[in-house]
């Protein structure tokens, strides 16, 4: 790729970014963290890579969720902690139901910046420019907190490599074990209107047991008491990710070591524009998020653009298109795909297309509406013989309330009790360990199907 460098994506029309007033400071930032060490490695995304490959296959599923924008002000082990926990017993769930590995790739460690649909907001007549993530500016509204600032480039770092730390501790350190986890799931299930769940938890307990019996432990297996967690972001912010970006000394090829995942945002995707430049010469996966107004002649520029070769678990395309809306966009993607015979790993965002706003005022999601996206998802596949092969939530493993609906059936009315995101609404534990029982019930069922056609 002798026409790409680095910093080739400087050339390109750029949007969805900052304009920095002091360049002076923007490139001491840039050359200091240009010094740091990377914070994933090449090994690791290649794993991811092969992995994903495997889904695109039917093999695996993937997960992939947490934070809409992580926040400085809210950053603790806890947050880490509790986002991870309820990850891992999604994970158990759609392993049961899917029966195949799930690879869990967070939205964390790295999604610092947002994109925005205007470049400013108004308040009581006042004009000011948008909050774009705590890695640009802050969310107070005030002038002075809206000027973008290099230096909270460095704040993320710093938190990012404390989050990747701690994650890897988690996934080695004994926490993550099978058992531990399952038995946390079974406390969910203990909730009275959480019975219908329970015959799935317990048929997970009869494996654990038959496992167990047979001389398969957490003492005797190592993989049952240890997980491999990936990290992924949003890759908006381009001077952050090219200060991070370095050359593989093994494979000679470059690393976008600012996350093993990095996609592109729906308002980002223009095919000669400067976030598919960054992209299309990294090394690592690459998510691409297509919306309704994505054209099929789009698509397949940018499927050549980012996965030239064709490569197995490169290219990660995310569907968002809102419930009710799937059916119209999904089939005439699916078949730009085939027609140009790509390599590509289809996953559903059920979150992004559908955002509204609540009686009281507030941004939500209805719980329902997330789920009828998955089904439709789900529905479209079948139907065109392809591979729903994974899921991608914004979600929290904090007791947040910021979407409606679930078990604990979060009203409008309850919303502000803890609406706690800087950004997009969220699924808190609860919401977010029930959606991965109903996945699993479309993974199982899809399961059969698929067994019933090769059996007649």
């Amino acid at each position: 790729m002798s026409d790409w460098t680095k910093s080739s994506w400087r050339e390109k029309p750029r949007i969805q970014m900052p304009d920095y007033p002091d360049m002076a400071a923007l490139n001491a930032v840039e050359a200091q963290l240009a010094r740091f060490p990377v914070l994933v490695f090449a090994g690791e995304t290649q794993r991811l890579k092969n992995h994903l490959g495997a889904a695109a296959r039917g093999e695996a599923f993937l997960l992939q969720g947490g934070d809409c924008a992580e926040s400085f002000e809210q950053f603790s082990s806890d947050m880490i902690r509790d986002t991870f926990k309820v990850m891992l017993q999604m994970a158990i769930v759609l392993t049961h139901g899917a029966k195949v590995p799930v690879i869990k790739l967070g939205r964390m460690a790295g999604q610092f910046a947002k994109p925005r649909s205007a470049p400013t907001e108004v308040i009581d007549g006042v004009e000011l420019p948008s909050y774009r993530g705590d890695i640009i500016n802050e969310l107070d509204f005030t002038p002075a907190a809206r000027i973008p600032d290099p230096e909270k480039m460095l704040r993320a770092y710093t938190q990012a490599a404390a989050t990747l730390n701690l994650i890897r501790a988690f996934s080695t350190g004994g926490y993550a074990d099978v058992h531990q986890v399952h038995g946390w799931t079974l406390g969910f299930t203990d909730n009275e209107k959480a019975e219908k769940y329970r015959e799935i938890a317990n048929r997970i307990s009869d494996t654990l047991d038959f496992m167990a019996a047979a001389g398969v432990t957490s003492d005797t297996a190592h993989t049952l008491q240890s997980v491999e967690f990936y990290t992924s972001h949003e890759s908006l912010l381009l001077e952050y990710e090219e200060a991070l970006c370095r050359k593989d000394s093994l494979s000679q090829q470059w690393l976008a070591g600012s996350g093993h995942m990095i996609w592109i945002g729906d308002r980002t995707r223009q095919p000669d524009g400067a976030h598919v430049e960054f992209a299309r010469g990294v090394m690592n996966p690459i998510g691409l998020k297509c919306g309704p107004s994505m054209t099929t002649d789009d698509l397949k520029k940018l499927m050549a653009t980012l996965n030239p070769e064709n490569e197995a678990g490169r290219l990660t395309l995310i569907a968002r298109f809102g419930a009710g809306s799937v059916g119209e966009h999904l089939p005439r993607l699916i078949k730009a795909v085939k027609e140009e015979g790509a390599n590509v790993l289809w996953t559903c965002d059920a979150m992004h297309g559908n955002t509204i706003k609540s009686s009281t005022g507030y941004k939500t999601r209805p719980f329902d509406s997330v789920l009828r996206e998955v089904r439709e998802f789900f529905g479209v596949h079948s139907a065109e013989g392809t591979v729903p092969g994974g899921v991608h939530f914004e979600m929290t493993g904090q007791d947040v309330t910021e979407c409606t609906g679930g078990l604990r059936d979060v009203s409008d009315e309850s919303l502000s009790d803890r609406y706690h995101t800087a950004c997009d609404p969220r699924l808190n534990a609860s919401q977010s360990l029930e959606l991965a029982f109903l996945v699993a019930e479309e993974l199982s069922n899809r399961r059969n199907t698929v067994a019933e056609k090769a059996a007649g």
